[in-house]
This record gives structure tokens, sequence and C-alpha cells, in this order.
């Protein structure tokens, strides 16, 4: 699947906590030795998804999801395996290496290079623009701030980006493909960014994925962005969330701006926390991006009616994702200021009181709700608590949800616990579990192979491997699932420090994976200091009874197909005389 060394994934694994990782995404709560959570997979309102920190594995009891730090990575954020990979590497600190002689380059390393060429571009007209750099002047912009965002101008002329890179039909395709130029009806291509200041828009690992342009003048729009390409997903990216990372080690809380100069202006005046949407609403995975980084976030927003609506949709987005821990405010901006504006007129200490002075989204929620009704009237308090009902219903149970109900039941007079059963009952019918996915566990079988309890034992305790008693004898047994076996003891024999999260990895690309996920999801009742004692006897038993058995069949076919001569015959009642029972104790019954 990858050129990155398998050693590597190894040591990632180690480093990597899928409580952190599946935390960031979705609610969880201690059960025990375990975590739990709604399933971010399917619908559900009792949770059944269970994450476990010893295992490095989660597992949803309800429609089958299963695996490890990195499975869940590509399931949920829909990143390829490369991807998740580099994104888990960034998360604990570490750089994927390539092996000597892989094919490192992959389809959009041409794309990611055109991009920062023309961001290049940009930055060098700039230079030479004497309008835009009086735009910039006048907005107060210094240069190393512009230096510090790459920002840069792309030239009036239709075409100056396509004579920079080339007109071969190859560099036209690649520019197309990064959203850079346009096809004309009528034939030939022009430049889609002309005569505007120009912000380049960076991911996680500072690449120049898009840009956005402010026209120069009074053009229409005023803002144009890059469209949706393999690169960028404007649902997912926030300007300026790469520069605020760059700036400061720990982030305390993230301000939510809609512009990028006000990104730009207020990183001048001091303040480096600030990203911004990409015109369009919060989303969802907007939110889990800044909850990555932090545990507080603020919306910032004009205090006119544009800026009221847009702060009551990310109000409407952001419920799903609250739960313990995590803070949402909101700050409305005197009409005709925007954060630019405002910070270079009265300065970053009095912008900074107006953050800290920001209201709490519970204050915010039922402000606004209070302002639709009359709280003097019984019907009004009543209309209150049903134009609450649904958004209370979208947010996850637990303390938040428990003290905003009892808050919202002291303002409409009713009793707490009525209110908490009459939001529950607004929740939409729960849809049901999906089908078990393939390979999913099922209820433990007595008649459980051996072979399968020894992979399983191996599997959620790789350190048995080691401890554990190996025959020597025990490669010779031909029975099926006995390879798998012995390459799993091999590994963690070479591998001593694997887990179960580094043991699983090994598999993806092969056909028994899912088969490996279903028996780490199967729990086992044995404890980590027992597991070597018990595998030991477990794999005795393989070779004390499996092999006779299956020696016992091979007799009995070739007696009913030809006959046996006479030391298989005599080796054939010397077998069924000594059948054994796992204790070593005869089977007979009284």
């Amino acid at each position: 699947m990858s050129r990155i060394p398998q050693h590597f994934i190894d040591d990632l694994m180690s480093r990597v906590d899928i409580i952190e990782v599946v935390g960031t995404r979705v609610p969880l709560k201690k059960a025990g030795r375990e975590y739990k959570a709604c399933c971010p997979f399917h619908d559900e309102k009792t949770p059944s998804f269970t994450v476990s920190p010893t295992k490095q594995f989660y597992h949803c009891f309800g429609c089958g999801a299963h695996g490890t730090a990195l499975g869940f990575m590509m399931d949920h954020d829909h990143l390829g395996f490369v991807e998740a990979v580099e994104e888990l590497a960034r998360q604990v600190g570490v750089e994927v290496p390539k092996e000597a002689g892989g094919q490192d380059r992959r389809p959009d390393d041409d794309l990611y290079g055109l991009m920062e060429k023309t961001a290049a571009f940009y930055r060098d007209e700039l230079k030479t623009s004497e309008e835009a750099i009086a735009y910039l002047k006048s907005r107060g912009l210094d240069g190393e701030t512009a230096g510090r965002f790459g920002i840069g101008y792309a030239p009036r002329q239709w075409d100056s980006l396509i004579k920079h890179v080339g007109s071969t039909e190859s560099f036209l395709r690649r520019l197309a493909d990064c959203g850079l130029i346009i096809e004309r009806e009528q034939g030939g291509w022009y430049d889609r960014f002309r005569d505007r200041i120009m912000f380049p828009i960076r991911d996680a690992r500072g690449r120049v994925i898009a840009f956005g342009g402010r026209v120069l003048g009074t053009g229409e729009p005023k803002y144009l962005n890059s469209p949706e390409t393999r690169l960028f997903h404007k649902g997912r990216e926030l300007y300026g969330l790469f520069e605020a990372r760059q700036a400061l080690r720990d982030i305390p809380r993230l301000l939510v701006v809609e512009g990028y100069m006000d990104v730009v202006g207020l990183s001048q005046a001091g303040i480096r926390w600030s990203v911004a949407t990409l015109g369009t609403a919060t989303t969802a995975d907007h939110l889990h991006r800044l909850f990555r980084l932090t545990e507080t976030v603020v919306f910032c927003f004009d205090g006119d009616r544009a800026g009221r609506q847009a702060a009551w949709r990310a109000l409407e987005n952001a419920l799903p994702g609250l739960s313990e821990g995590r803070q949402i405010r909101f700050l409305f901006l005197p009409e005709g200021e925007d954060p630019d504006s405002l910070v270079r007129k009265e300065g970053a200490d009095r912008f900074q009181d107006r953050v800290d002075g920001a209201l709490p989204l519970s204050d915010y929620l039922l402000e606004h709700l209070q302002s639709q009704v009359d709280m003097s009237a019984l019907d009004g308090r009543a209309r209150l608590a049903e134009l609450a009902r649904p958004l209370l219903a979208r947010i996850p149970d637990g303390i938040y949800k428990d003290l905003l109900v009892g808050r919202l039941a002291k303002l409409v007079g009713v009793d707490p616990d009525r209110l908490t059963g009459i939001v529950a009952g607004d929740r939409p019918p729960d849809r049901g579990f999906r089908p078990a996915a393939r390979g999913a566990p099922r209820p433990g079988n007595a008649r459980s192979s051996l072979i399968r309890q020894a992979i399983a034992l191996v599997l959620q305790h790789p350190s048995s491997a080691s401890a554990a008693t190996i025959p020597a004898n025990l490669a010779e047994v031909t029975l099926k699932g006995l390879p798998l076996l012995c390459e799993l003891l091999e590994i963690c024999r070479e591998t001593p420090d694997i887990g179960t999260a580094g043991l699983i990895e090994r598999w993806r690309d092969k056909p028994e994976y899912s088969h490996l996920l279903a028996l780490v999801a199967n729990e086992l009742l044995i404890s980590e200091e027992t597991a070597g004692v018990v595998l030991g006897d477990t794999l005795r038993q393989i070779v004390v009874r499996e092999g006779p058995e299956r020696r016992v069949e091979a007799l009995l076919t070739k007696a009913r197909s030809g006959g046996l001569d006479a030391a298989e015959k005599e080796e054939l009642r010397d077998l069924l005389s000594s059948r054994v029972s796992p204790t070593g104790t005869g089977s007979q019954d009284g």
C-alpha cells in the first residue's frame, strides 16, 4: 500500500494513543478500563462504541466497526493510508521516512509543487505592483506580516500565470486540476485570478492547496476562492490555522473570523490565534480540527443582521460536538467594524478584552431564543421550551447538557426531570443498527478451534508470545491457520515491544485482516499476567491433541479406501485408545 518502512509503522502505532485520536472527534466517557461513546459510524441513542487503551483498539457492538487508531483516521476522516500515517506522525512529532528505492512521489505531488510555484509567482509579482503595495499599506499591513502569510498579487493580464508556468497541454491540465485556470467556451484558457491580492491557503503540513483573492478596486466578486479540487475541500480547511500552529506551541483558544485580512491584521497586532472559514459556514469538520488543538473556540461576527445569522448557523453546527471540557463562545463586534479595523482602532489589549467577555454558547442560545418570545406570558415560556427542544436534543448526553436543560427548566418554570424527558422524546427515531460488518465478532463458541484461541491470545496479549513455552514441533502440525499463528509468534519474538495495534497493522493488505480484527474485538477474559501461561498450554494442546486427531482422520480415510498395513493398524489402535481430554484424563463417561 505504501513504501513507508514497516518498522516506522510499528513505532508509530506504539507512540499513538487511540484515546487521544478518537477523543478529539468523539466525546468519550470512562467506563471501567475502557471508554464508551455513541458510535460515529451509525445512528444510535445508547452508546455501543468502545475504545480500549490497552489494546489500542476500537469496536462498535452495534454496527461492527472496529480497528486501530490508523484505521479510525482512515474511516472517520476519509483519509488514504499514507495520509493517515502522515497525520498521525505529525500529531506525535515524528517525520515519515521512505524506504530507499521506493516510489516516493504520488500523483498529487506534482500539483503541490505547482501550487508552490504559483504562490512564488504571486509573491514576486507583488514586489513590482505599486498599486497592490499601496493597497496593503492602506490596510496597515507591514512587509514582515505579508511575508509570513505569503501574500502576493495576481497581475491584471488574462494569461500571466499560464505564460509563467507553461502553456503545454500537460501544464494546462495540471493548472486546471488546481483550479488556477478556466477553459473558454470557444477554446483556450485564462487565469482564474486576475488583479487580486492573493492569500495562499495552506494545509496542516504547510503546503499551498488553494488561494483566496481580494480584488483591487471595485470589481466583483470582492473575494474569490479557489474551487474544490483534489487538494482543497473548503468545508475542511481553515485559513491561518497552519500559521497559528507555527506561532504558538500551545493554543489555549482559537478565534474564528470571517476574512483573510482579519486573520492577517490580528496576527500583526500580536493576536496570532485566529483562523477564518473559507466562504462557508463552520462545518463539523472545521470544529473537529479546531478542538484537536484547543478546548476553547470563540466565533467572531459582525453585529449586523448577516453576522447574527452566520453566528446562529455556527451554533447549530456546533451543538453535536459539545462535550465536557469544550467551550464555545460568541463575540459580536460593533456595526461597521471588522476584527482588522477594530484591532487597529483600539489596540490588541482592548480587543482581547472583548474576546475575554465573549458570550458562552449557552447564554447566546437562550438569549437568542428569549428574544423571539414574550417571557412575561405563559404561552411565551412554553414557546421558548418548544424552540429550545430540538436544539438541546442535538447536544450529546452529559453534564453540559444536564446543566443547560436545568437552566432552561428554571426559565420556563417546569421540573428539570420533566423537561429532560421532553427533550429526549424529541430526538429523531433511531434508524436501528446496520447489519454487522463482515468479520464482526460473533458470540463465543465453546468449540472454537485451539488455533483460533491461540491467535486471539497472541493478538490481544503480544507479550505472551515471549512468556509462553512454545513446543518445538509446533510448526509440524498440519492444521488450517497454523502458518498464520507461527508468523504471529515469530513477529512477537523479533519485535518484543510490538502492541496489538502494531501487530494488526502488519496484516492491513492481507486477506486475513478482517478476521484478525474480529479476534481482537472479541474480548478474552484473560489477564496480561496469565496470558503467557494460557498460550503455552494452548500451544501444547494443539500439538498433543489436534495433531493426533488429524492423524486419526488420515488413517481412517486410508482404511476406508484400501486398507492399512500392520504398523498403521497398531498406530490407529493406540491413537483411538489414548484420546484424552485437555486435562490429560480419560474422556470416558460412567
